[in-house]
């Protein structure tokens, strides 16, 4: 009796024990998901504020003049790439003295003047707001405004090839280069200027070719005929103009990428600000443009990267070779038919992750377009205030400061090393979101002065731009047969 109340007791204490195991096991069990579950959260929630926010190196912001050329490894690396360089920049083929370097100041004015004149265009061209198929002639005298012309490749023209330096320009279609004789004028430029008597590959175009007939489209202005040779005339907003003779000659961008009978412009009566480069590489959309006249090898794709720093390299790839797998193509908008831009739909704009209101139509309305030329981006008027407002609340940590020209929106960094700034991210039509670099946000002048890289339209009727400081690091591709432009994050290496 006694060994069996024994063993029962035993019994007790040993399922006491084991059901203490098993409460024990399944509170550690607990624990571990609660814990497990707070770290993904608190993971997750870094992860998002990483997201929503860059932290800058403000001396990133204010390069050395005395910084070593950093040279693209993408443009390095593909054959039928160009380097991309800062016109005014440590890696430029072209820099000068500083004194003939414009100053913030002089390159927002000339960057207002371009918007102006590609309003103009656009508001002469569109006879009414109803999206036109069919292209329309441009007025005489009616252009864009050149511009501060940041960035610059090196194109070889001619055989024996000259290397010669030009701007590259989505917004314009026409290309050219000055040419002796200058009969009138010739502005400076760093390079010899090109001499057609010493190529044996080049030839003036007929006044009465197809090419000549296709002078209105691309430059506003008809070919006329000197002694049966096609004579073009482009000038721009702001009186620049070059004049000269339609020709073909022999392009070569690299080794085993050469054109023979490129349509270009030699220009033997040039003025304006395009001092130091030898003319302008036209990209647009019409068929004298560079993409369009080398369709049967590109297929009119292009794209390009601009760096972030005067001290570093981009490219400028013809093709489809290295595309990044990752680029988001958007849609080409008809807004600009019969024009030389790439339109864009943009439907909706971010800061910070958080989805700005604002209506569809404020975007819609005026359309948009991408252009390599304009400096600061601009947004209509209501779509710039809700920008504005929702990212001076993420920066109230910062003192304000006076605005600057056309910025408007500024902050005194001074005694910081490192700034937070709100990622800022643009929807555009077909499910494409572009986070811009974090370079892309801000224009710095001074310490004391860092601005908001936006400006407002002055009316709410004027198109959109998507500027070149908000396309810097990013992978630009040009789809013109597809009909789409597309980005990508990284894109100079």
């Amino acid at each position: 009796m006694i060994l069996s109340d024994t063993s029962n007791i035993l019994k007790e204490k040993k399922r006491a024990k084991m059901s203490f195991h098993r409460i024990l096991l399944n509170i550690i069990i607990i624990l571990c998901v609660c814990l497990n579950w707070d770290c993904s959260e608190g993971a997750q929630g870094k992860q998002r504020s990483a997201i929503d926010s860059h932290t800058i190196q403000l001396s990133s912001l204010f390069p050395s003049s005395s910084s070593p050329c950093v040279l693209s490894t993408r443009a390095s690396n593909t054959k039928s790439s160009l380097h991309v360089t800062h016109r005014h920049g440590t890696c430029s083929r072209i820099t000068s003295d500083k004194a003939t370097t414009p100053n913030h100041a002089e390159i927002l004015r000339l960057d207002q003047a371009r918007v102006n004149s590609i309003h103009s265009k656009l508001s002469n061209k569109l006879t009414d707001r109803v999206r036109q198929s069919k292209s329309t002639v441009l007025p005489a005298k009616d252009g864009s405004t050149y511009g501060s012309g940041n960035y610059v490749v090196t194109v070889g023209i001619g055989t024996p090839k000259h290397d010669l330096s030009l701007i590259f320009d989505t917004g314009s279609d026409l290309t050219w280069i000055q040419c002796e004789p200058c009969v009138r004028t010739c502005y400076s430029q760093k390079e010899p200027i090109f001499n057609p008597s010493s190529s044996s590959s080049y030839h003036n175009v007929s006044c009465s070719s197809a090419e000549c007939s296709s002078l209105s489209s691309a430059t506003g202005n008809s070919g006329t005929c000197s002694a049966s040779n096609c004579v073009y005339g482009i000038q721009y907003g702001d009186q620049s103009f070059s004049v000269g003779f339609l020709a073909k000659e022999k392009f070569t961008l690299t080794a085993s990428n050469v054109f023979d009978g490129i349509n270009f412009g030699c220009g033997e009566n040039n003025q304006g600000l395009f001092t130091g480069v030898a003319g302008l590489l036209g990209l647009g959309r019409d068929k004298l443009s560079f993409p369009s006249q080398t369709t049967a090898t590109y297929n009119k794709i292009f794209s390009y990267c601009l760096p972030s720093s005067a001290s570093y390299t981009g490219h400028l790839t013809f093709g489809s070779a290295g595309i990044s797998r990752s680029v988001k193509f958007t849609p080409i908008s008809t807004i600009t038919d019969g024009t030389s831009f790439y339109g864009l739909d943009i439907v909706g704009i971010s800061v910070g992750g958080q989805k700005l209101a604002i209506p569809p139509t404020v975007f819609s309305t005026p359309g948009a377009l991408i252009d390599s030329g304009t400096v600061i981006s601009r947004l209509p008027p209501k779509a710039y205030a809700a920008l504005r407002s929702a990212f001076k609340a993420k920066m109230s940590q910062y003192k304000n400061a006076s605005a600057v020209s056309i910025l408007d929106t500024c902050f005194d960094l001074t005694g910081f090393k490192t700034v937070t700034i709100p990622t800022v991210s643009f929807y555009f039509s077909g499910g494409a979101v572009v986070e811009l670099g974090s370079k892309g946000i801000l224009y710095a002048f001074k310490m004391s002065q860092v601005c908001l890289a936006f400006a407002g339209n002055s009316d709410d009727n004027n198109a959109a731009i998507f500027g070149n400081v908000q396309q810097q690091t990013l992978e630009v591709v040009y789809d013109g047969a597809g009909g789409r432009v597309g980005f990508a994050p990284n894109g100079c290496q």
